[in-house]
């Protein structure tokens, strides 16, 4: 169980908090488990929001990742496409709500996050574990994969993310790209121009 609570400070979004997670555990502390994502911060995250982070449970190594059921799962169903309405769906909603984990559940291990320590995260290297926080400086190699991304990447251990020379953006997600996401980014770039040197490129999720 990873459990995560406090406020988020602005601009830390869904893509940071997994990201924190994979970099704090590792790319492979998942492998053969399920990840249950907890705590009042993701209680307050919407539901796409959920869906990012638990598609990036597979990123460290878990076999799946799951937010348990509650009024946000119920409301984001409700009256979509495909689903039943009425007393169905009350009856439906009931039984979602019964699959939510005991409070005597007990996990293969425990993981407690303070939202509001987290950070903009950005990777220094070429997998989601190698990822620090904006402010955050490059960690010295741990590994030979370490060294290889830093040499790829053409960094330096205990250089900063902040202020490195950006080439292309890249404006979209392997966990897909959400209305939510672009309209996020709608907001930062609004009244903007894309700097002549960097080319910029938005990709919608499928």
């Amino acid at each position: 169980r990873i459990e995560i609570n406090g406020a988020r400070n602005n601009r830390v979004y869904a893509k940071d908090i997994i990201l924190k997670i994979i970099s704090t555990l590792g790319v492979g502390a998942g492998m053969g488990y399920a990840y249950e994502y907890g705590g009042d911060a993701v209680r307050a995250l919407s539901m796409e929001e959920r869906m990012t982070i638990c598609n990036m449970s597979i990123e460290g190594g878990a076999m799946c990742g799951y937010v348990n059921p509650d009024e946000t799962t119920v409301e984001y169903l409700r009256g979509r496409e495909f689903v039943p309405e009425g007393e169905e769906f009350e009856k439906r909603a009931k039984w979602w709500y019964s699959l939510v984990s005991d409070k005597s559940a007990q996990y293969d291990d425990s993981v407690q996050l303070n939202a509001y320590d987290l950070e903009p995260m950005v990777t220094w290297g070429t997998n989601p574990g190698q990822a620090i926080g904006i402010s955050e400086k490059i960690p010295e190699p741990a590994s030979n994969s370490d060294k290889d991304a830093l040499a790829y990447m053409k960094f330096n251990a205990g250089e900063t993310i902040k202020g490195k020379k950006v080439d292309v953006v890249f404006i979209g997600s392997c966990t897909n790209s959400r209305v939510s996401d672009l309209r996020e980014a709608c907001e930062i770039l609004r009244g903007q121009q894309v700097n002549p040197l960097v080319k910029a490129l938005v990709v919608p999720g499928s």
